[in-house]
């Protein structure tokens, strides 16, 4: 699948974009490039658009099984986070504090309240804000709610 032309065009239709999401695939990939490809789509789905990894590269920071927020950017083989101090058992998630510009939305998905469409809309507003400064930016997130942020602000950093 090529770079799709209807995103330098204006005539994408509305029901169109309404059954797909445009992702950006970046990195050790064949093809970069704005992608349109099915809501509900994985990672691995954008991935293979893309051309898959050239040999040497690797998925391996990518949860490939994670489904693709429209408008969001995957970086292919960008390295991993630093790894938990400890044991290489991975947190609770009930006692894990999670950065707002890292976490995937299966991630975000872990904190108290917070649904799949919650966590896409804090994906959004990362993205389309250039990342959280401040975890009280949460407020501006639609969905969250004074309770709701009082329940989720101790286990979120940025």
């Amino acid at each position: 699948m090529a770079p799709s032309p209807a995103l330098t065009s204006n005539t994408t239709t509305t029901a169109a974009t309404a059954t797909r999401v445009t992702v950006h695939v970046t990195g050790k990939i064949r093809k970069p490039g704005v992608y349109l490809l099915p809501t509900g789509s994985r990672v691995t789905d954008a991935v293979t658009a893309a051309g898959g990894v050239p040999r040497g590269a690797s998925t391996g920071a990518l949860n490939l099984a994670r489904r693709l927020i429209d408008g969001e950017q995957i970086v292919v083989g960008a390295p991993a986070g630093p790894p938990a101090p400890g044991s290489p058992v991975p947190p609770d998630p009930a006692t894990a504090v999670l950065d707002l510009n890292s976490a995937t939305t299966d991630q975000l998905e872990q904190l108290p309240g917070v649904g799949e469409v919650l966590a896409a809309r804090i994906a959004e507003f990362r993205d389309s804000h250039g990342g959280f400064t401040a975890v009280d930016q949460l407020r501006e997130v639609s969905g969250i709610g004074p309770r709701k942020f009082d329940e989720i602000k101790s286990k979120v950093r940025v």
